[in-house]
């Protein structure tokens, strides 16, 4: 491979589309070659399948594959190339900077040396001569250099190779004799060795200054890419909370013309009855009238005066004034939008609650149960994942971790900084409690749950009775049972909440806590009540809300 460029001419490693070198060369099946997106683009623009150079047409657009060794070979030729061109350049530039000897009167020769004293380069031929001549044996001659005036003191016409500290400058002998006297005068060498030195130790500063600055650069891209997974789920969030909070308006939309259709057949019905009354009014008043009409036209006198005695009494009639059928739609929009607004508040908080949720739950730790701080009468299970109530005492060593009193048990893990997040089945229990405590917290005789004693913690009493023990006793109103319960705790912002997994909403927050040492987790299943909460506590496995 590594003579293909020597072996093939440019044109066979060039692309017929775009007249350049390959770049991801593929071959299709008539056998021509091109860059992968040249013939891609050629055949979207076009609408038949055709190969640009043999015109072969080919009935399905073909699987375009890059062809590796044509691909090797082109990159191969493209690097001799540059390799080639960048020697051109450095020959060029070589010649270009080449100093010529200043004694060759017609071809001038290549100088190999230049003199301070008489600031003329020499060529091999010319510098035999000045070697030779005794008074020009003792001049200084280094490797050929251009403008050597301007190595010389422009007012002692002598060379520039002495440094004076004091000035900061370059100097000849005389300057040094003269006008730096005084002066810190070191060779010239010796002040380039120096700062040699220095420019070594700035390199290393600069190189050091470019790896931090390459590392800052990463640091920048990993952020930006935390960042970008951080809104893509900040918007997938979004999507489903609008998603979820339209849904809720159309359903309320549906009950509104739900319940003004039914509001309207009511009324129909209620306007029916009042006119199918009055229509029977109509027709009894409308035979009074007949009659009177009839008796009224009776010119005997007698036989009108009979008849008038048995004329039958007007018939009773309601009175219609204060009847009316009224439309309640406008009183009636306003109490559903009332409601409508207090639905989307409350789906708003909930849904609220649940993004949190989704968000806390990326903090979840792997918990077990530490048998050591179990009290006697608990029972757990092999995996260290369960425990309930047992009716029997075990007989246990009385260690100083176990809780002797309280129906409770600890967390294998502790936390001293940081967030965590676990999450608890209570699913058909009557009795627990639940929440995190200090490690350092007494175990033995009856223990008062509240912050004040290194216990952040809630519980369930009765099968409905749910409380959050703080500095006071707090009533939870929880509509329907959890059926698992999650615990958050963010050590540095001092905050222990407690979430109904079940239906994403939060049940209680401890905030302000004062978490100074390290935290464990408690878990307490109460006794089984003959039964009734048999049931034991799961550290459950996080499954992250949808």
């Amino acid at each position: 491979m590594s003579s293909a460029s020597s072996l093939l001419s440019e044109d066979q490693f060039l692309c017929s589309i775009c007249l350049d070198v390959f770049t991801h060369p593929v071959t299709i099946p008539c056998g021509h070659n091109f860059c992968k997106n040249c013939i891609t683009e050629h055949w979207n623009i076009n609408s038949q399948s055709q190969c640009p150079v043999c015109k072969e047409l080919f009935e399905r657009k073909p699987e375009l594959r890059v062809n590796t060794i044509i691909c090797e070979m082109a990159a191969q030729f493209r690097q001799s190339t540059v390799i080639k061109s960048s020697n051109c350049s450095e020959q060029q530039q070589a010649k270009t900077e080449e100093v010529l000897c200043d004694v060759c009167t017609e071809t001038k020769l290549k100088a190999v040396k230049s003199c301070l004293v008489c600031l003329t380069s020499y060529c091999e031929t010319h510098l035999e001569l000045h070697q030779k001549i005794t008074v020009m044996t003792r001049h200084k001659l280094i490797d050929p250099v251009k403008n050597l005036e301007d190595r010389m003191c422009k007012k002692h016409d002598r060379p520039l190779d002495l440094f004076c500290k004091t000035d900061q400058m370059c100097v000849c002998l005389s300057c040094a004799e003269t006008d730096h006297k005084l002066h810190h005068i070191i060779p010239l060498i010796e002040e380039c060795e120096v700062r040699k030195a220095d420019l070594g130790k700035k390199e290393v500063e600069v190189q050091q200054m470019i790896q931090e600055r390459q590392l800052k650069i990463e640091q920048i891209k990993q952020s930006v890419k935390l960042s970008k997974e951080d809104a893509d789920r900040e918007t997938a969030a979004s999507v489903q909370v609008f998603n979820d909070l339209i849904k809720s308006v159309e359903r309320s939309l549906a009950e509104l013309i739900a319940m003004i259709e039914e509001k309207q057949k009511a009324t129909e019905k209620q306007a029916e009855g009042l006119i199918k009354e009055l229509e029977e009014e109509i027709s009894v008043l409308m035979k009074r009238s007949a009659e009177v009409e009839h008796l009224s036209h009776n010119e005997d006198h007698l036989q009108f005066l009979q008849k008038f005695s048995f004329l039958n009494p007007a018939p009773p009639t309601k009175d219609w004034t204060e009847v009316t059928v009224q439309s309640l739609y406008k009183e009636t929009v306003k109490r559903v939008v009332d409601q409508l607004e207090e639905i989307l508040s409350k789906e708003m908080k909930n849904m609220c609650a649940a993004v949190k949720l989704k968000k806390i739950q990326q903090y979840a730790v792997d918990v077990t149960l530490d048998p050591d701080t179990a009290h006697p009468n608990l029972i757990l299970s092999d995996d260290r994942k369960q425990v309930s109530h047992g009716d029997v005492k075990q007989n246990l060593p009385d260690n100083p971790e176990r809780y002797s009193h309280s129906l409770a048990v600890l967390g294998k893990q502790s936390f001293s900084s940081g967030r965590f997040y676990y999450e608890v089945q209570v699913k058909d229990k009557t009795d627990w409690t639940i929440g995190v405590v200090r490690g350092s917290i007494n175990k033995k005789g009856h223990i008062s749950l509240c912050p004040a004693n290194g216990y952040w913690t809630i519980c369930l009493r009765n099968g409905c009775d749910y409380k959050a023990f703080d500095d006071t006793r707090v009533p939870l109103s929880l509509k329907l049972k959890p059926q698992k319960v999650g615990v958050f705790v963010d050590y540095e912002e001092g905050l222990v909440s407690f979430y109904k997994v079940d239906a994403a909403a939060l049940i209680y927050s401890f905030t302000g806590c004062k978490l100074m040492e390290e935290l464990c987790l408690i878990f307490g299943p109460r006794t089984n009540n003959g039964g009734k909460n048999s049931a034991p506590l799961i550290i459950s496995p996080v499954n992250h809300t949808d």
